[in-house]
C-alpha cells in the first residue's frame, strides 16, 4: 500500500531533519566556542546530510504524488490535504507528521540563523585582525562600498578607562 511506503519515507526524513538539527548545533558549539579546527567538518557533515534530505525527498515526492492519486487527490497535493482525506489511523499519523515537519523546520531555520551570525562575526573579526596586521584601514565609499586605502595612524588609548 503506498500509505506504507510514504509512511516510511516520512520516518526517514524526520530522522534526518533530527539529525540536520543536532549537526547545527555541533556546528554553532564551535562557532561560539571560537574552535575553528573543526568547523570545516562540522560544515561538510551538515552537507552530507542536506544531500541525504535531498535524496529523500525524491523519494517522498514519488510516494506522496501516488498516495494523492489514491486518494483522489490532485497530484501536488499537501501533507496536510493527504492527512485530511487518508482513512484512519494514516489520518493521525500524517498529521503528526505534518506537526513534527513543522517543529523541526522552524528550530532549523532559527539555528541557521544564529549560525550564520556568529560566522558573520567571526569573519568580521578575522578581518579586522588582518587589516590591523597590514596596517591599512577600511572605510565606505560614496555608494557604501567597501573601500580599502589609506595607512593606519598612530592611536592612544587611555588604560585608564
Amino acid at each position: 500500500m503506498s500509505l506504507t511506503d510514504l509512511a516510511s519515507v516520512l520516518w526517514r526524513s524526520r530522522e534526518l531533519l533530527e539529525m540536520l538539527l543536532f549537526k547545527l548545533e555541533e556546528e554553532q558549539l564551535l562557532l561560539a566556542s571560537n574552535r575553528s579546527r573543526w568547523l570545516s567538518h562540522a560544515t561538510r557533515e551538515v552537507e552530507v546530510v542536506l544531500d541525504q534530505i535531498r535524496q529523500t525527498e525524491v523519494i517522498r515526492a514519488a510516494y506522496a504524488q501516488d498516495v494523492a492519486v489514491e486518494l483522489g487527490l490532485g497530484a501536488e497535493a499537501s501533507l496536510g490535504e493527504l492527512a485530511d482525506a487518508a482513512p484512519p489511523p494514516w489520518s493521525d499519523l500524517l498529521h503528526q507528521h505534518r506537526k513534527a515537519f513543522l517543529m523541526l523546520t522552524s528550530e532549523i531555520s532559527a539555528l541557521a540563523d544564529v549560525n550564520r551570525d556568529l560566522l558573520t562575526a567571526g569573519q568580521r573579526a578575522a578581518r579586522e585582525t588582518m587589516l590591523a596586521f597590514a596596517e591599512t584601514v577600511e572605510t565606505y565609499g560614496p555608494q557604501g562600498q567597501t573601500v580599502s586605502g589609506g595607512v593606519r595612524r598612530s592611536s592612544l588609548v587611555d588604560e585608564a578607562i
